[in-house]
Order: C-alpha cells, then sequence, then structure tokens
C-alpha cells in the first residue's frame, strides 16, 4: 500500500534524506571559504559573514514560500525548481566578480532553494507517517547535519586543491547529479488523512496553551529565534575560530563535521524522545543542554577539548530544530503543515543569520570569540525561560480545554 506507514513512505523518506543532505550545501559550504573569500575580495571578517547572514535570510524565506508550494503542489515540483535554483546561485557565485554579487547569490539563489530541501520536505514526510511521525520527521531533518558531516570536507579539500570558485562549480555539477533523480521517488502527492484513515486534525491546539494560532506562531517564532543566535555561534564561526587559534582550517573543518555528526545522532534520537514526551519538552531538553555546551566554549580552547565539546554541542542540539516541526504538528492543522513549518523554522533561520552575524561584529569589536560565546549563552537563556512558560500555559489550559 502506497500510504501512511507504507514500504513506499520509509522509501521516500530515504531519497528524502538524499536529498536534504545534497542540498545543505548552502548552510555548510559557505563557512568553509570564509577564510578563502575573505582574502579574495578584501573585506574584514564581520563583513564576510553578512555571506551566511544573506544565505540564512534567503533560507527563511525560501522556507515560507517553497513550504507552501510544498502544499499546494506537491514535492516534486518544488523540489526540481529548488535545485535548479541552488544549482544556478552556485555557478553565479563562482564567477562573482565582487562580494556583493557573491552574497546576494548566496542569498537569492542557494540559500533560498537549499530551504526546500529541509523543512519543507519534513512537511512533506510527516504526511506519510502516523505511528512514527516524529522519529521519520527527525530522520529527513538528520540529512542537513549528514551534508553538514560531508560538505566542510569536501569543499576544504575543494578550495585548498584549486580554489574556492572551482569548488562552487564542482558543488553545482554534484548537486545536479545527485538531487535529480531522487526527486523522481517524491511524484505521488500526499496522500489524504482522512481517507487513510490517519487524523484530520493535530493532536492538541493553540486553545490547550492558551493561545490563538497567530499567537502561538510568533511564541514559537520568537523562542526560535533565541536558540538558533545561539546554536550560530559554533556553526558559523567554529572554522574562523580555529583559524585564529592557530590550527588551521582543516582542523576547523574537522570540527564542524564532527559537530554535525553528532547531530545526526541528535535528531534520531529527538524524533524518538518526541513521540514520547511531545514536541515543546524535547525542544526545551536540546535547549538546556545546548546552554550547557555553550558554556564549556568559554572554559576550554586547546585543540583536543575543543573537539570534544564541539562534538557534544552536536549531540545535544542537533534535534532542536526539527522538534520544532513536531510542535507544529502537534497544534495546527495537518493542510497548513507546510506554511505552518515554513514560517516557524524561517524565524529560527533568522536567528541564525543574525547570530552569524553577531559573531563576526562582536570579533571585530573586542578582538576574541569570547564576548561572542558570552552573547549565545544569554539568548539561549531567553529561549529556555519561553519554552518553560508554554509548559506552564499548557498545564493551566489542558485540562479547560480539553472539557470545552
Amino acid at each position: 500500500m502506497n500510504g501512511v506507514d507504507s514500504r513506499y513512505a520509509w522509501g521516500r523518506l530515504a531519497a528524502s534524506v538524499v536529498i536534504c543532505a545534497l542540498g545543505s550545501f548552502g548552510m555548510w559550504g559557505v563557512v568553509v571559504v570564509f577564510p578563502a573569500v575573505q582574502a579574495d575580495f578584501g573585506i574584514s571578517r564581520a563583513e564576510v559573514s553578512l555571506s551566511y547572514t544573506t544565505t540564512m535570510l534567503g533560507f527563511g524565506a525560501g522556507a515560507v514560500l517553497l513550504g507552501r508550494m510544498i502544499d499546494k503542489r506537491g514535492a516534486f515540483a518544488t523540489m526540481v525548481l529548488a535545485t535548479s535554483l541552488t544549482v544556478a546561485g552556485c555557478i553565479v557565485a563562482a564567477l562573482a566578480p565582487a562580494f556583493w554579487v557573491f552574497a546576494a547569490a548566496q542569498g537569492l539563489l542557494i540559500g533560498f532553494g537549499s530551504a526546500a530541501a529541509f523543512i519543507p520536505l519534513m512537511a512533506d514526510i510527516s504526511h506519510w507517517f502516523l505511528k512514527r511521525r516524529g522519529l521519520a520527521m527527525a530522520i529527513c531533518a538528520s540529512g542537513n547535519y549528514l551534508g553538514g558531516a560531508l560538505w566542510p570536507k569536501l569543499v576544504d579539500v575543494l578550495t585548498r586543491t584549486y580554489d574556492w570558485r572551482t569548488c562552487y562549480f564542482a558543488v553545482a555539477a554534484i548537486m545536479l547529479a545527485g538531487t535529480l533523480p531522487c526527486c523522481f521517488a517524491l511524484m505521488r502527492r500526499s496522500p489524504s488523512h482522512s481517507a487513510t484513515g490517519a487524523a484530520a486534525v493535530a493532536a492538541h491546539s493553540p486553545a490547550s496553551l492558551g493561545l490563538s494560532p497567530g499567537a502561538l506562531q510568533i511564541w514559537l517564532g520568537l523562542a526560535g529565534v533565541g536558540c538558533c543566535i545561539a546554536m550560530a555561534m559554533p556553526q558559523v564561526h567554529i572554522v574562523a575560530y580555529c583559524v585564529d587559534l592557530g590550527y588551521g582550517v582543516a582542523r576547523g573543518a574537522e570540527m564542524l563535521s564532527v559537530m554535525t555528526a553528532g547531530g545526526i545522532v541528535s535528531r534520531v534520537a529527538s524524533g524518538w524522545i518526541a513521540d514520547r514526551i511531545g514536541g515543546i519538552k524535547t525542544v526545551l531538553l536540546g535547549s538546556v543542554l545546548q546552554a550547557l555546551s555553550l558554556l564549556l566554549y568559554l572554559v576550554f580552547d586547546g585543540l583536543v577539548p575543543l573537539f570534544l565539546v564541539s562534538a557534544l554541542f552536536g549531540l545535544v542540539q542537533g534535534g532542536i530544530i526539527p522538534s520544532y516541526g513536531v510542535v507544529v504538528r502537534e497544534y495546527f492543522k495537518p493542510s497548513e503543515a507546510g506554511i505552518r513549518m515554513g514560517v516557524t523554522i524561517s524565524m529560527t533561520i533568522a536567528g541564525m543569520a543574525l547570530g552569524g552575524w553577531m559573531g563576526g561584529a562582536l570579533f571585530d569589536l573586542t578582538g576574541s570569540y569570547r564576548a561572542a560565546f558570552a552573547n549565545a549563552v544569554a539568548w539561549n537563556a531567553l529561549n529556555g525561560v519561553m519554552l518553560w512558560a508554554l509548559l506552564i500555559r499548557r498545564s493551566r489550559y489542558l485540562p479547560a480545554a480539553a472539557g470545552a
């Protein structure tokens, strides 16, 4: 049966993981070429960090618009369009005569297109699972970190062997050859939940939190900004941080790969946990553990300790963002999955973009990353308070909503 929880659903999930991994270049590749791009265009650390900011802003916009498209047009058409945009962006970036062209290509094409390979795909796969929905969504999202484990090392090797421009041409070819065949596995439209016996409504409603749908959307978005400003600090600046400490780009790229490899484990584990305790508690658990790991960056700066702390950071924070998607599926209508997840995650991406820029700006201001890590911890604390408040509201309003 090609329906919910079927063998086809698992095959579709496997294809989605591959697409997610290949499509994650926009997020993970640019941070590795920071030093080379900075030297090529003769710009500051804060300026080159803006290319990550434009990438993530484009990613956020793509998450909303392509999320809406996947609700209306299906995954196949959405992913073919997204792949075409990302490949075109790599080519334009490789030919960029000035930094502003590179930054624009990263945002308008690479960032926007690569967004479809993350949240919209998660929304799509959520329709194909009922019994293990949280796990399936987490496995899909883990493709992003699988790409994060592979792309930094590949980009580093290509950049050192040739140059960053040639690297971008090679990436365009890899994505074109690898992603388009997988898109054909997504040609079937998502099944009707009512026709397959799955729940036609969410397990809960915003009213069970004492909030309107719009208010809950804003609350989740603002909480996401806080956690992702914090999350961006190690992910965006770990390579540059290692260069400043004298360890070199290669060690920084390896550290980023270790971090994202740990994130794969975290994402799968978070899906398993979310199926048992719910999305909000899972996000809060990841947030608390992320704050603790960020504090360790303020204590240790040796090569081996940094590898260990980065591995720990990946193991505890990787499941946070996909768990927001689980919260959306728990509290909003299934027919709104793509757009609701897109809006929620676009806010987390805005946090990543802002956090990436903040790290570079604080480095330029202070000459070190110490203030940047402290800033990350503070924003993480804000996220934890907001999530804890949601749990308090649920304990207060859920009985009333259930009796209504």
